[in-house]
Order: C-alpha cells, then structure tokens, then sequence
C-alpha cells in the first residue's frame, strides 16, 4: 500500500493549499525535488524577505522567497498542465522535437523554483545598488548559480510528481537558466518549444507575478483573493504567435493587471516603504564596501572579492539575517568606519526613518505618451524643476526627491526593444482570430505606466514650501496671454 504514497511529499500552503513535491525512495540514488528545496541555495532564501522592506511597514508581511519559490513551482505544474495539449498542436510539425510531457514538467517546475535563486538581502534593491556594479542582477546571477553549483543534482532528476522522465532524457540546466533570465536578442537558437515556455516567466501574466500578487496581497492583508488565477490560466494556451487569452479570459486579466498596480501603489510604493529605502539608499552607499564579503578583512579586500560571481561561496551566507546581525555588532569593531555607522544602522534596526513626506503626486502615462519628456522622467530633472519653483530664499534647503515607477503593460509599438512586449495575444472567439492585445479597446484604455513622485525632508520645517513648490509645478495656473491675439 505505501507505493501510493512513497516518494511524494507535501507542503501545505496559505495560498494554494497542498503543494506536492517528488521526494527520495528507498534504494534509488536519483536526486528528488525536495533535495534541490532541502538544498543550502534554496533554503538559503527562507533569510531573504519577499517584501524588500514592506515588511517593516506590513508586520504580518513576513514571508520570504523561500515560499514564494515554491507557490511560483506549484503554478508552474499548473500552467503546464493547461498549455501543454497546445503546445504540442503549435510545435507538431518543427524541427526541434518535443521533449516527453515529464521532462517539460521537471524543467518549468526547477526554473521556477530557482528562478529567485540569485537575490541578495532586499531583494530588487540589492540588485540596484550592488550588483549593477558588476553588471549583474538576481536572474545572471541565479543562472550562474545553477551553473556553477546546482547543475550535477539537476541532471539527476528523473521525475517529479505527475510521472517520470524518458529513460533517454536528462534535465538539462542551460535551459533552466534560459527560462529564468530576461530575453534577448540572441534567443532564435534556443527550439521554438522554449521560447514559448519562456512565456511562463516573461510576459503580462507569469508563475511569478502571480504568485507574489496572490501571496502579497493575502500577507499584507490587502486582499485575501485578488483575482481568480484558475480561470486566467483555463482560458490561456498557446497558438503560432504564443501565448494567448481567450476573449473569456480577458476580464480576469485585465483584474490582475489591475489589482497588481494597486499593489505597486498601496504596498511596494507605501510613503513609508519609500522613506525607508531611501534611508536604506543612504547607508548603504557608505557601508556596501564592507558588507561583502564579510569574512575578507578589510586590508585584503578588492574588486574581485567584492563580486559574487567571483565569491559564490561567500554569497552562499550572505543574506538579510546576515547582514542586519553583523551591522548590529558594528559598535564594537575595531574599523572606526563600522563603529561611525553602527548608530545610523541601530536607527534603522529600531525603524527610525529620519525621512518625512512633504509632498507628493501621481502622473499617469497612456500609450504614445513619452514619459521621458516629462518633469517626472527621473531625479534629477524632478529635482531642478522643484529648486527652480521654489522662492530665492529657500533654493538651499535640503531634501530628496523619489521616483517610484511602476509599468502596467509595455508597449509593442513604442518600445520595439521591449521584451516582454510581444509575448500574450487575444484571441476572439467570434472572428476566430489571434490578434495583439493592443488591439482590444479596453485594454487600450489601460495605462502605460504611473510614477509616484515624492518630496522627503529630514525637516519638518521644511514641508510647507516643498509641498507648496510641488502644487505650483503641478496645478498653478498657466500665465494667459497679454493681449487678445
């Protein structure tokens, strides 16, 4: 009776219920999934926080990349498990043949799983302010991850909980890889049966997105159901230009495109989340050259010690809980540069944000509308643009600007270079045709993108002239005419 039951485990979860994941059987030497969850890259991520720094203004908003990697595995089961007979119909007659249905189970399953593997502590932060430098992000360095480090037990896999592999087939990490980091142009060399899986994790609608906007929502108490991701992935499948809705299917799009920028608004761009990366920006700009890696003394360290690429092994034990243990020790370092900082980080430990707002306003960007014409297109010309509004006597005072962009749908059209562009359809029921989803009046009426632009000051006595400076920029009156012409 147990051979029902052997070699299958089960997480429960708030957001999907049971997840099921392949475990080890007895007398088999081949790597299951939950020795690529139990590995010390993936556990690694239950020290790294979904939330960036949402989570010091959202208290129950604890959880971390570790869960939502495996809710982004399960959607991925999930998506397969509804694409899959349309896949086969769209790459029936190309060159490259179509791996086994368990083979394509395995890879979706381990890109998504991983496919946060490469995050540093505060997540899309880290990957701003330090890995930039070294013209890296999560998703390079994730991929390097599974390169370097992972690939042996992943070629190892031979099933996972719908059924085996082909005897003949091995998983394969350079497509884990693929799957997992951003287009680019070089793509055409991958079987067109990838790419469209690609879609999977670039596009509108992702294991990813989905995942962090149903677990966000419900962990920060925003909204316990945000939008129903069973019909959205019912009435999705693939046809010759990817992957497309169903004209059934668009209005539960267009929600979840909705209720992500909301999301952007109310959470990720909170005034106070925003406070607190901005504090966050200021200490480590002064303190990133001596948080990685931390074991390297401070004489011996250089360029090729500070990259993780160069240091994986370093990067390994480099997360949130690290670094906020070891600035919280600072005060008693023997560097005079560690103990000046101790302070300003024992500030932000104890969540003293030193930022207030001032003032703020949203712009919204349709389509065709160049945003990089606008006073909000970036810091600097925000910034001026407030300087030049504000009386003689008070050019000097001191504040900071921030610019909290989110994109709702790139645009075809606009952004040929745009990736993510051209990979969900329509299709209309009534014509029987695929078209953009560009074309579809009521998508066209979706923006393209909205910026939160905010004033901060460090003081309060400066708040009455910033906030005044920003409703003459934005609402004062234009000058009329002086004369009747």
């Amino acid at each position: 009776m147990n051979r029902y039951f052997d070699g299958e485990n089960l997480s429960q979860d708030p957001i999907h219920g049971y997840i099921p994941f392949s475990a080890a059987l007895d007398d088999v030497e081949d790597v299951s999934e939950r020795d690529i969850i139990d590995s010390v890259w993936v556990q690694r991520l239950r020290q790294i926080h979904q939330l960036q720094t949402a989570w010091l203004v959202y208290p129950t908003a604890e959880h971390t990349r570790f869960q939502h990697s495996l809710g982004a595995m399960h959607l991925a089961s999930k998506a397969l498990e509804r694409f899959f007979p349309s896949l086969i119909d769209v790459c029936r007659n190309d060159p490259d043949p179509l791996p086994s249905r368990f083979y394509l189970e395995s890879l979706v399953r381990m890109a998504a799983l991983l496919h946060d593997v490469g995050h540093g502590p505060f997540g899309h932060f880290f990957d701003a302010r330090y890995l930039s430098q070294f013209g890296l992000n999560h998703e390079r360095l994730g991929a390097e991850i599974i390169r370097q480090r992972l690939a042996p037990l992943l070629k190892r896999i031979r099933r996972n909980p719908l059924g085996p592999l082909d005897e003949r087939e091995t998983l394969d990490p350079e497509q884990i890889a693929f799957l997992m980091v951003r287009p680019t142009s070089h793509d055409s060399e991958f079987p067109r049966w990838l790419r469209l899986l690609r879609s999977l994790f670039c596009g509108l609608y992702t294991v990813d997105n989905m995942d962090f906007v149903l677990r966000d929502a419900f962990m920060t108490g925003f909204n316990a159901r945000a939008f129903d991701v069973e019909r959205l992935l019912h009435y999705s499948f693939f046809t010759e230009h990817g992957l497309t809705v169903h004209q059934k299917g668009f209005a539960t799009l267009t929600r979840f495109l909705s209720v992500r920028a909301e999301l952007f608004r109310s959470v990720y761009f909170h005034r106070t989340v925003r406070a607190i990366d901005l504090t966050l920006a200021e200490l480590f700009d002064q303190s990133k050259e001596l948080l990685f890696p931390s074991s390297v003394s401070d004489e011996n360290r250089d360029e090729n010690s500070a990259n993780p690429l160069e240091n994986l092994s370093e990067y390994l034990h480099f997360t949130e809980w690290s670094l906020l243990v070891d600035v919280s020790r600072w005060d008693s370092s023997p560097n005079p540069k560690k103990r000046e900082l101790a302070e300003k980080w024992g500030d932000f430990l104890a969540r003293r944000v030193p930022f207030q707002l001032a003032a703020e306003t949203t712009s919204l960007f349709m389509v065709g509308q160049r945003e990089t014409t606008s006073i909000f297109a970036d810091a600097s010309s925000f910034r001026n643009a407030i300087v030049a509004t504000l009386p003689a006597s008070q050019k000097g005072i001191d504040f900071e600007v921030d610019i909290a962009r989110h994109l709702h749908r790139p645009d075809s059209k606009q952004f040929s270079t745009e990736k993510s562009a051209d990979r969900n359809f329509l299709y209309d029921p009534v014509s029987d045709k695929v078209r953009c989803l560009e074309e579809e009046e009521l998508f066209q009426h979706i923006p393209q993108s909205f910026r939160i632009s905010r004033i901060y000051t460090k003081n309060a006595d400066n708040i009455a002239p910033l906030a005044a400076a920003l409703e003459k920029l934005t609402r004062g009156a234009a000058r009329d005419d002086d004369t009747n012409m």
